[in-house]
C-alpha cells in the first residue's frame, strides 16, 4: 500500500496556524499593535474599516525595518526576539513567536511599507494568501505602516462565523485599549469608518485611565504602589460606589502585557470584602513588575493567559497591596449608629413617656401576661390582640411613596393588554377575606394576596420585572411603546464602547420608547423616553440599562435583542425597599395574572410563592 502522510503545502499549514493566533478582526489588531509598541513608535495609529472585515491599518513611527527584515518578517518563526530557548524565559517585549505577520499574510491580503532612519527609501511588500505579488523602494517616512484588507477572503467558513460589525468592533476598542493602557507614554488614536473613537494623547497612567474609561472617575481613583525585592505592583482600583454590575472595567498586566486570571481577580476581591456588594465588581487597572524568569508566557496562542512560578505569593502580594492602598485612603466599611431619620419622627421616639401613659401601660392585660413569672406563654382571650385588625386599617390621608418608574401612577403601571382569556385577580381569588382593595405590603418589598386556599406572598421587583418583560415582546411585535418627547433634547456622553452597543440597540429601543440621535464625538441626543423614566432621570436611564447590558452579554446563548429585554426589564423594575400605595399593589397584582408567564421572572427567579391554609392549620395544630 502507498504511504499516506504527506506534508502540507505551506499556504494550508500558514491558515491553520493562523487559526490559533487570527480568530477576528481584534485578533490582527492586537498583534499588529503590540509589533508596533515593540518597534520603539512614540505615535501609533489604528485604521479600521467594516470592524476590520474590509481593512486594519496600523501606522507607527517606530524604528522600521530594512528591505531584507521587512521580507523576512513573513516568514513563520522568523523573529528577532529569541535566538536560543533560555531567551524564551527572558522575553521583555510584546511579540516574540514570529507567527503574527505569517498568520495575517495567510488570511488576508498584505500590504507593508517600512523604513529605517537611515536608509534613503522604504520598502514596499504587497502579499496574498502567503505569495508575495510585488516587492519594491517607496517614498516615506521612518517607521512602518502595515494594511491588512479582506480578513478572510480566502477562507469563506471562517469569515462566515464573524459577528455582527458592531460586535466585532467592541472587540477591536477592547485590545486598542488593552494595549493603550499598557504605554500610557504613546500616542494612540483609533479610527472608525472615517470617524475617530480614541486620541490619546501621551500622559500619566491617571490621565489615561480617564481618557478610556470616563471622567466619572477622575476623582474616584485610589492609588496602590507597592515594591518588595520580589516584585513591584502600582496602578488604580476604584473606590467602592464605582462598582458596576458587570466586569468591564477590570485590568491586571503583568510586565506591561494585559493577562486575565481568576485567581488574581480573587485576591482583588477579598481586598474589597465587606465594601461592596456580593454581586458588585469594582474597578481595577493593575500592574505587575517582576522577573520574567519567574513567569512562563508560552502557554496560550494569544498570550493572555500565564503561569506564574509561585502564584500564591504572587495572590498574597497583590491582596494585601489592594487592601493597604483602601485603608490608606480611609476607604472602610463603618457602622452608622445613629437612628434612621423616620424612626426618630416615630410617638416613641419623639414624644415623652409621662406617667399617664405608663400608668396606662401597666394596666393592661397584655402588659401583665408578659411581665408576669411564668406567664409568657398566656396570653387572655379578653386581651387588646383582639383589634390586631386595626393595626392593617390605613392610617388617615395614607399615601404611598413613589419610585422613579412609579411618576405617573397611570403611565407607569398601567396594566399590560389583556389576553382574551385572562381572569381578574378578583376571579382569581374566588372568596377573599382581604377583598382586592386591601392588599398588604410586607418589610417594602413582598405584596400578600389571599385566595380561598391560603394566600399568596408576590414579590413586588421580580413581579414587576416579568411584567415589564412581557410588555417588550409585545411592543417590537407591533404595538410599540409611547415616546414622551422631551423639551429640550438632552446629551449623553458615552465612553467608545458604550456609544458602540448604544449604536447597534437603536432600533429596538425605539420600539421600547426611546428616541435617540447621533451627536458625534461619543455624544448621544436624548430626544424622548418611556413615560415610565422620570423626568431628569433619562441620562442615568441610560447608563444602568447598558451596565446591565453589558451583565448580559457574557452570557452567549441570549440574542442581542433578549439581552435588551432583560437588561431593561431589570433596570427599571420596581425595586424592593420602594413603599407601595394601593392602587398600585393591585396593578402589580393583576398585571402580573395577565402575563402569559406569571410564576418566573425573565431570569428563572419565582414572582410569588403560594401558601396553603391547611399546612398553616398543621403548624399550629389545627
Amino acid at each position: 500500500m502507498p504511504d499516506i502522510i504527506q506534508l502540507l503545502p505551506d499556504n494550508i499549514a500558514n491558515q491553520i496556524a493562523a487559526g490559533e493566533v487570527i480568530q477576528r478582526p481584534a485578533s490582527a489588531v492586537k498583534e499588529l499593535l503590540e509589533n508596533a509598541v515593540d518597534a520603539g513608535a512614540t505615535e501609533i495609529k489604528l485604521i479600521v474599516n467594516d470592524a476590520g472585515k474590509a481593512l486594519i491599518q496600523v501606522i507607527d513611527n517606530g524604528k522600521g525595518m530594512s528591505e531584507t527584515d521587512a521580507r523576512m518578517s513573513f516568514e513563520r518563526h522568523a523573529t528577532s526576539k529569541i535566538k536560543n530557548i533560555d531567551d524564551l524565559f527572558h522575553i521583555k517585549t510584546m511579540g516574540f513567536r514570529g507567527e503574527a505577520l505569517a498568520s495575517i499574510a495567510a488570511v488576508a491580503q498584505v500590504e507593508l511599507k517600512s523604513k529605517k532612519a537611515e536608509d534613503i527609501t522604504g520598502t514596499y511588500i504587497e502579499i496574498d494568501n502567503s505569495v508575495v505579488k510585488k516587492q519594491e523602494p517607496v517614498a516615506m517616512q521612518q517607521g512602518t505602516s502595515i494594511a491588512m484588507k479582506n480578513l478572510f477572503f480566502n477562507v469563506p467558513a471562517r469569515r462566515n462565523f464573524l459577528k455582527s460589525n458592531p460586535s466585532e468592533l467592541r472587540h477591536i476598542i477592547d485590545e486598542f485599549i488593552r494595549v493603550a493602557m499598557s504605554f500610557p507614554d504613546i500616542f494612540f488614536s483609533l479610527t472608525s469608518n472615517g470617524q475617530q473613537v480614541f486620541h490619546l494623547e501621551s500622559g500619566s497612567l491617571k490621565q489615561r485611565l480617564v481618557q478610556i474609561l470616563g471622567n466619572n472617575y477622575n476623582a474616584k481613583l485610589v492609588s496602590v504602589q507597592e515594591q518588595s525585592d520580589y516584585m513591584n505592583i502600582y496602578g488604580f482600583v476604584g473606590k467602592p460606589e464605582t462598582t458596576k454590575k458587570t466586569r468591564g472595567d477590570q485590568y491586571f498586566f503583568v510586565n506591561n502585557r494585559f493577562i486575565k486570571s481568576a485567581y488574581l481577580n480573587h485576591a482583588v476581591m477579598g481586598a474589597f470584602d465587606e465594601m461592596i456588594a456580593k454581586d458588585s465588581f469594582p474597578m481595577y487597572t493593575l500592574f505587575i513588575d517582576l522577573d520574567p524568569s519567574q513567569i512562563d508566557i508560552n502557554v496560550h496562542p494569544t498570550k493572555q493567559e500565564i503561569k506564574f512560578e509561585d502564584e500564591k505569593i504572587i495572590y498574597a502580594f497583590v491582596k494585601s497591596a489592594v487592601k493597604h492602598a483602601l485603608a490608606q485612603f480611609s476607604i472602610t466599611p463603618t457602622l452608622d449608629f445613629e437612628l434612621d431619620s423616620s424612626i426618630q419622627h416615630l410617638d416613641a421616639v419623639s414624644k415623652p413617656f409621662t406617667e399617664e401613659r405608663k400608668s396606662s401601660v401597666a394596666s393592661s392585660s397584655l402588659y401583665n401576661t408578659f411581665s408576669k413569672k411564668n406567664q409568657a406563654h398566656f396570653i387572655e382571650n379578653k386581651s387588646e390582640l383582639k383589634h390586631w385588625k386595626d393595626l392593617y386599617e390605613p392610617a388617615a390621608g395614607e399615601q404611598g411613596v413613589l419610585p422613579a418608574t412609579f411618576s405617573n401612577a397611570d403611565t407607569a403601571l398601567t396594566p399590560v393588554n389583556r389576553d382574551p382569556g385572562f381572569v381578574s385577580l378578583q376571579a382569581f381569588i374566588t372568596q377573599p377575606v382581604l377583598t382586592i382593595d386591601h392588599l398588604i405590603q410586607l418589610h417594602k418589598t413582598y405584596i400578600i394576596v389571599q385566595n380561598d386556599t391560603g394566600f399568596l406572598v408576590i414579590h413586588q421587583q421580580n413581579a414587576h420585572e416579568r411584567i415589564l418583560y412581557e410588555r417588550f415582546i409585545k411592543a417590537v411585535a407591533g404595538k410599540p411603546i409611547a415616546i414622551q418627547q422631551n423639551l429640550f433634547p438632552i446629551t449623553i456622553d458615552l465612553t467608545a464602547m458604550d456609544m458602540v452597543i448604544l449604536s447597534e440597540l437603536l432600533p429596538e429601543l425605539h420600539f421600547l420608547g426611546y428616541h435617540l440621535e447621533p451627536f458625534g464625538n461619543n455624544t448621544f441626543l436624548i430626544q424622548g423616553t418611556p413615560a415610565d423614566v422620570e423626568q431628569g432621570n433619562e441620562k442615568i436611564a441610560i447608563e444602568k440599562m447598558l451596565e446591565q447590558f453589558k451583565h448580559f452579554s457574557a452570557d452567549l446563548k441570549y440574542s442581542k435583542r433578549e439581552k435588551l429585554f432583560r437588561s431593561l426589564a431589570w433596570q427599571q423594575a420596581i425595586k424592593a425597599g420602594t413603599m407601595l400605595s394601593q392602587k398600585e399593589m393591585k396593578i402589580v397584582a393583576e398585571d402580573l395574572f395577565a402575563c402569559d408567564v406569571s410564576n418566573i421572572t425573565p431570569n428563572g427567579k419565582p414572582t410569588y410563592t403560594a401558601f396553603k391554609k391547611n399546612e398553616l392549620d398543621k403548624m399550629f395544630g389545627r
